[in-house]
């Protein structure tokens, strides 16, 4: 359960209620109605309004910030990689984890040209 006061950002709009998405709002009370599916209480300060509001269609600010700026940084690591011709740290990045390729590597040198047409035609653009 979120706390009291928290700071958060609509997501999603379950049933319809014409929420805000991507508004952000706080947390000022707790819905202890055992009858209905509200968890929250939202006020929406740009709107003036309250909304009550399951847990499903609202999610932290910070939680949202974080993940922001991990896809950002995955981003960056992928056009860094591509224009380094980095093919171990772009494998790593889409992957997760390390190739094991090592044959292939070894067998003969790419050319910055082939390396991008091998990840032009891996990559869904």
């Amino acid at each position: 359960m979120l706390p009291l006061g928290s700071k958060v950002v609509f997501v999603e709009d379950q049933f319809e209620q014409k929420l805000p998405i991507g508004e952000y709002g706080y947390i000022i009370a707790y819905d202890r109605n055992a009858d209905n599916v509200f968890d929250y209480v939202v006020r929406v300060p740009a709107l003036n309004r309250n909304f009550a509001v399951p847990e499903e269609d609202i999610e932290l600010e910070s939680v949202l910030l974080k993940q922001e700026a991990e896809k950002i940084e995955k981003e960056a690591l992928i056009d860094y990689a591509l224009a380094t011709h980095n093919e171990k740290l772009f494998h790593y990045i889409m992957n997760g984890e390390a190739e094991d390729n090592h044959e292939e590597a070894e067998a003969a040198p790419m050319t910055g040209e082939e390396f991008i047409r091998q990840i032009n035609l891996k990559a869904w653009i």
